[in-house]
């Protein structure tokens, strides 16, 4: 009796994987779905295999024909949860999304998941279907003004790699689906291990957001000699990151720390810092809507008007204007 209590227990507080259901179809673009999907799939290695779950489906199970002439087995859509449904593009889309069962399945796939992406032109699948409709957009920069004026209601955006508009995710073209990517993974795990996804990708994290679409402090090759420290500092930001305690991490003397973390990041450890902090804070503001309170203390800022203060510096951006932004 004792061992099976302590089995129920274990069982109770293992978290469940997220499933992250692809939806394809004939004339997908490859690498919209061969990206994110190494994405996930590399967070759930880095996690011990305890995050992710992933399916490739189809309306129509079997093989798939995809862009170029590779065929992918589509799956029978999944029966259990479903936490994230990615629709990738490709040139095939403009076929399908006159098919009416696809795009019932796209609604009633969107109404089952905590929330719904897509992948470059994979928008005008969900436009199609009517899930976009009042919500901010993006899809890759050839297609933005059709996407603009076939769905005059959507607020298609230019600019951005990805854009979240609560739970309906969409990113711009092609190798963007990995930002999309690593944004899903940092919003569920975490900035420290999206950064280790990224750097075994060998590719930066970008964002979203109308200031520039990348964020140069996380644009860490797989060589970096302060990559571990700094996803270190990612993972601790609420703790206070003075130089000493980041020269302590990387077991050098303060001084000797400093001038070289310098001459291998060209920034200043306390520089690196803020700017690590406010990255985390976008994406806590962008994504996940909480109070300046909440993020500032969570982002290692220690009150809203400290945040305020460096927003400002850094963006060069009021966060009234900014915080009117996200909920237009």
């Amino acid at each position: 009796m004792e061992n099976l209590a302590a089995r129920t227990k274990i069982r109770q507080i293992q978290p469940m994987k997220r499933t992250i259901l692809f939806l394809i179809y004939d004339g997908v673009q490859p690498i919209d779905l061969a990206g994110p999907m190494q994405a996930f799939a590399t967070a759930d290695e880095e996690t011990g295999g305890a995050s992710y779950e992933i399916v490739v489906s189809s309306i129509y199970p079997g093989l798939v024909q995809f862009a170029g002439g590779l065929q992918v087995m589509g799956l029978p859509l999944p029966r259990g949860p479903i936490h994230t449904v990615l629709i990738p593009g490709g040139p095939g889309v403009h076929m399908v999304r006159k098919d009416p069962n696809l795009l019932a399945a796209v609604q009633h796939l969107s109404s089952r998941a905590e929330r719904t992406c897509s992948v470059c032109t994979g928008a005008f699948l969900l436009a199609s279907a009517g899930l976009l409709e009042g919500r901010k957009a993006v899809t890759h920069w050839r297609s933005c003004a059709q996407l603009a004026a076939e769905f005059p209601t959507i607020q298609v955006q230019n600019d951005p790699i990805w854009v979240c508009d609560r739970t309906l995710w969409t990113s711009a073209g092609v190798t963007a689906g990995i930002d999309l990517a690593l944004a899903l993974i940092q919003n569920d795990l975490g900035i420290a291990v999206a950064l280790r996804v990224a750097r075994r990708l060998v590719v930066p994290i970008r964002r979203a957001g109308g200031q520039s679409q990348h964020s140069e402090t996380l644009a860490l090759q797989s060589d970096n000699q302060f990559g571990p420290l700094l996803e270190w500092i990612a993972a601790n930001l609420s703790l206070p990151l003075t130089t000493e305690r980041l020269a302590d991490q990387a077991g050098m003397a303060p001084r000797s720390f400093h001038r070289h973390f310098v001459a291998g990041t060209g920034r200043t450890p306390a520089d690196m810092v803020e700017r690590l902090r406010l990255d985390h804070a976008r994406m806590l503001l962008e994504v996940a809507h909480l109070p300046f309170e909440v993020v500032a203390e969570r982002s290692g800022f220690g009150s809203a008007e400290r945040l305020r203060r460096a927003f400002k510096r850094r963006f060069n951006v009021p966060t009234r204007d900014y915080e009117r932004r996200l909920i237009l």
